[in-house]
C-alpha cells in the first residue's frame, strides 16, 4: 500500500479539500454541531478506511441521512441521546455484516447503479453552479432536490442570475479549463501535484490578487471554506447519553439509521467499483462491518452517522488514488485541519472546490453513457433514466428505490417473455418441441414457464432440457412435476425431462426415444430422408445437436433395425457420419473406406440395405483435403493400398479443368478430384447393380452425392 503513496498522497489532499466543506454542510443541514460533521469524516477516513477492503470508497457523513438526523434529534430530545442511537446503529450494521447480509448488493441491477452514477453527476453540476458563480445561499452537502432553506435545485439556479460574483466565475471557469487541459502541460509529470490540487492553490492566489487589485469582483468571506475555531478537546468531543439505552425510541432510530446507512453504503460501494478503472471488488459484508465499527466510534465521540459517499469516492478515483491509503490519509488531514490548519484552509474559495466537483460530475454523466444504455434496449434504458430523474428530483435513497421498482418491473417482464429457449425440431419426420432452461430458473420465470407448458398441443412430443440449469426454484420444479403427472397425461403428450441435477427430488424422465420403427420407415420417401440429413447437418454446423438418449436407443434398437439411408464415406477420422448428420443408433448403414471408393463387396452391402432392409437413400460422401485422394494424385505405391488408390485414377484422368500442378500439393485439384470421384462412383452404382438401378427407376431409392468441408462441417449435396 505504501508503494502507491505517490498517487495516494495527492489524491488524499484533493478528497480532503472536497470532503471538508461537505462535512460541515451535512452537519449544518442535520441541525448538529458543525464539528460533528468533521469528526464523522475523520472516523470515516481513518477507522472505516483501515477496516474496509475497498481501494477507492471514501466514507463520511452522508447528505442522504441529513433529514433522518434532523428528525431523530428532535424526536429524542437531545444530541447526546441521538449519539447513542448512532452507536447502536453501528452495532446493528456490524451484526448484519457478520451474518453476511451484504449479499443484497449482488442483486442491485447495473442499470440502477449506472443511473445512480449519472444522477450524482447531474446533481453535482446543478448544486455546484451556485458556488461556482459566488452565490452560495444553499448548504454545501445538501444534495436533495428540496433544500433546507426552503428552495429547490431549480429555484436556486434561477437565483444566480440576480446574485453572482465575477471573481468566482473567473476562478471556476479557469479552474475547469486548467483541469481539462492539464494532461497537455508539462505539470502532468509531477505525480505529487494533481490538477485538482493546483486549482485550489490557484483559486486562493487569484482571489487574493482580486482583493488587492479589483476588490469589486473579489469573492466575499462568506463564500470561503469555514472551519470553526478549535479551542480544546472538550469543545470537540461529545459523549452519548447511555442512560437511555432501554428506550424504545432510541432503538427505533438506531434501526432506521442502520437500514438507511447500509443501503446507501452498498449502493455507493457498487457504484464506486463500477467507475474504478481497475474494476476491483470489495466484500460488501466486510464493508458493512467497517461501517458498523465506524458508526460505533463516531457515536462515541460525537460524530454523525457514516456511510460510503459516492461524491468523495468519485473525486478519489478521478484524483488518481491507487489504494485505500488515500482514504485513510484524507481522514488524518481532516483531523489536522481542525487542530492547526483552519486559518489557512479558511482562505479557500468554494468556487475552487465547486469546479472540481463540476468536472467530477461531468465525468460521471457523459453523453456516451446515455448512448451506451440506449443501445442496450428499453429494458435497460428506461430504468436507467427513471433512476436519474427520481434521484435528481427527490434524493438518493428514494430515487434508487423508484429506479429499483422500475427495473424489477422490466426484469419480470423480460423473464415472462423469454426466460428459456424454445425450439421445434423435426427428427425422422416427427416434430419435437424442445424447451431448454437457462442457467438460473427462479420464481420470476414461473408465469411464463407455466403458460408455455400448459399451451402445448395434444399428442405432442416434448423435451424439457435442464442440462444447463445450475439452479431451479422449487416453484418451477412443482410446475414441471404437475405438467409431467397431470397435464401431459391428459393431453397424451410424450415427455422427456433430461439434465436434472441429482439433488432435486424430480429425476430425469424419458417417455419416448426417437428411433425409427418399420412403419415410419416404410412411409418415408427418399426426398424426406435427404431432408432429414440436411437438417441434421445444419444442427451439427450450428453446434446444437439433438438429444440422442443413446443408452435408451441401444435398448430400443436391440429388437431390430430400420435404417433410412446407407452412406459410403471415407475412413478419415474427421468424417464420422453419424456426427456430421446428427444421427443416432439405427438410423443409417455406415460404410467407410479410404477415398470412399466402390467395390463389389460394398455394392452387395448397398443391395442388402435397399432391397432387404428398406433403405431409401444412398449417399456417396467425399470430403475436402482427403488423404487417400492426395495419395492417388501423387501416385503413391504402398502394399495393398496401391490397388485401392488405383480406383481413384478414373477421377484423376477425367478432371480436365486444372492443367498445372496436377498433384497432391494442389488442394484445389485434390478437391475437384474428390468431387468427381463421388460422381463417378454414383454412376458405377447404377451401372453395376441392376437391383439398385431398378429401385431408383421406381423412385423407391435415390442415389445422392455429397461433399463434406472439414473446415466448416458443411455438407453440399448434388445429384
Amino acid at each position: 500500500m505504501l508503494s502507491k503513496i505517490k498517487s495516494d498522497l495527492p489524491a488524499s489532499l484533493v478528497v480532503f479539500l472536497v470532503a471538508l466543506p461537505l462535512c460541515l454542510g451535512v452537519a449544518l443541514a442535520s441541525g448538529s454541531p458543525l464539528l460533528s460533521g468533521i469528526l464523522s469524516g475523520i472516523i470515516g477516513g481513518i477507522v472505516v478506511g483501515i477496516v474496509s477492503e475497498s481501494h477507492t470508497s471514501v466514507s463520511g457523513p452522508a447528505a442522504g441521512l441529513a433529514a433522518v438526523v434532523l428528525s431523530a434529534i428532535s424526536q429524542l430530545g437531545s444530541f447526546e441521546t441521538f449519539l447513542l442511537s448512532v452507536v447502536l446503529a453501528g452495532v446493528i450494521q456490524l451484526t448484519i455484516g457478520i451474518i453476511k447480509g451484504g449479499i443484497i448488493a449482488n442483486y442491485i441491477p447495473s442499470d440502477v447503479i449506472k443511473g445512480l452514477l449519472a444522477a450524482i453527476g447531474i446533481i453535482l453540476i446543478l448544486k455546484q453552479i451556485p458556488h461556482a458563480v459566488g452565490f452560495d445561499r444553499d448548504t454545501q452537502g445538501d444534495f436533495s432536490f428540496y433544500q433546507t432553506d426552503g428552495k429547490n435545485t431549480i429555484t436556486e439556479l434561477l437565483s444566480i442570475f440576480n446574485y453572482f460574483t465575477w471573481g468566482a466565475i473567473i476562478i471556476s471557469i479557469s479552474s475547469i479549463l486548467i483541469m481539462m487541459y492539464w494532461d497537455k502541460t508539462p505539470l502532468k509529470k509531477i505525480k505529487f501535484f494533481p490538477s485538482s490540487l493546483f486549482v485550489v492553490i490557484f483559486g486562493v492566489v487569484l482571489n487574493t490578487i482580486f482583493h488587492k487589485t479589483v476588490p469589486s469582483i473579489a469573492i466575499s468571506i462568506e463564500n470561503y471554506v469555514h472551519i470553526p475555531k478549535f479551542t480544546d478537546i472538550r469543545s470537540l468531543i461529545i459523549f452519548p447519553n447511555l442512560n437511555n439505552i432501554g428506550t424504545f425510541q432510541v432503538w427505533g432510530v438506531a434501526l432506521t439509521i442502520a437500514i438507511v446507512a447500509s443501503i446507501e453504503t452498498l449502493l455507493n460501494l457498487e457504484a464506486v467499483e463500477n467507475i474504478d478503472p481497475h474494476k476491483r471488488q470489495a466484500s460488501p459484508n466486510r464493508e458493512l462491518i467497517a461501517q458498523g465499527v465506524g458508526n460505533i466510534f463516531s457515536g462515541l465521540i460525537g460524530g454523525l452517522p457514516i456511510t460510503s459517499v459516492i461524491v468523495r469516492g468519485s473525486v478519489n478515483i478521478n484524483a488518481g488514488a491507487k489504494s485505500k491509503l488515500s482514504t485513510i490519509l484524507h481522514g488524518f488531514f481532516l483531523l489536522i485541519s481542525i487542530l492547526v490548519l483552519s486559518p489557512v484552509l479558511n482562505l479557500i474559495p468554494l468556487a475552487s472546490l465547486a469546479s472540481i466537483l463540476i468536472l467530477t460530475g461531468y465525468k460521471l454523466t457523459k453523453f456516451s453513457l446515455f448512448k451506451e444504455m440506449y443501445k442496450k434496449g428499453l429494458n435497460q434504458f428506461i430504468p436507467f433514466i427513471t433512476t436519474i430523474l427520481a434521484i435528481v428530483f427527490t434524493d438518493l435513497l428514494i430515487g434508487v428505490l423508484i429506479g429499483l421498482g422500475v427495473s424489477v418491473f422490466y426484469i419480470l417482464k423480460s423473464n415472462f417473455k423469454n426466460p428459456f429457449v424454445i425450439q421445434k425440431q423435426s427428427l425422422h419426420n416427427n416434430e419435437i418441441i424442445r424447451i431448454e432452461l437457462p442457467n438460473q430458473v427462479s420464481f420470476l420465470n414461473k408465469a411464463s414457464i407455466k403458460e408455455t407448458l400448459w399451451s402445448i398441443p395434444k399428442n405432442t412430443k416434448v423435451v424439457i432440457d435442464a442440462s444447463h440449469a445450475d439452479f431451479i426454484d422449487d416453484d418451477i420444479l412443482e410446475i414441471i412435476t404437475n405438467f409431467k403427472n397431470i397435464i401431459s397425461k391428459d393431453k397424451k403428450i410424450k415427455l422427456n425431462i433430461i439434465g436434472l441435477k441429482k439433488h432435486y427430488e424430480l429425476e430425469d424422465y424419458i417417455q419416448f426415444v426417437d428411433v425409427l420403427d418399420k412403419v415410419a420407415q416404410e412411409k418415408m420417401t427418399p426426398s424426406e430422408v435427404l431432408d432429414i440429413l440436411k437438417k441434421g447437418n445444419e444442427r451439427f454446423v450450428k453446434g446444437s445437436p439433438s438429444e440422442k438418449y443413446l443408452n435408451h436407443q441401444v435398448n430400443a434398437t436391440s429388437f431390430g433395425q430400420n435404417p433410412f439411408a446407407i452412406v459410403l464415406s471415407c475412413i478419415d477420422s474427421r468424417t464420422t457420419t453419424e456426427h456430421i448428420f446428427d444421427l443416432g443408433f439405427g438410423d443409417i448403414f455406415s460404410v467407410r473406406v479410404a477415398g470412399n471408393v466402390l467395390n463389389k463387396d460394398i455394392l452387395g452391402s448397398m443391395e442388402f440395405a435397399t432391397k432387404l432392409s428398406g433403405v431409401k437413400l444412398i449417399v456417396v460422401l467425399g470430403h475436402s483435403k482427403c488423404g487417400a485422394i492426395i495419395g492417388a494424385c501423387n501416385h503413391v505405391k504402398l502394399g495393398n493400398l496401391t490397388g485401392l488408390l488405383n480406383k481413384v485414377k478414373p477421377a484423376i484422368l477425367n478432371e480436365k479443368t486444372i492443367i498445372e500442378n496436377r498433384n497432391g500439393s494442389n488442394l484445389a485439384f485434390v478437391n475437384k478430384v474428390s468431387e468427381l470421384n463421388v460422381r463417378l462412383n454414383m454412376e458405377r452404382i447404377r451401372e453395376e447393380s441392376n437391383i439398385i438401378y431398378e429401385l431408383e427407376h421406381l423412385k423407391k431409392v435415390k442415389i445422392i452425392g455429397g461433399f463434406y468441408n472439414i473446415e466448416t462441417g458443411k455438407v453440399s449435396f448434388f445429384d
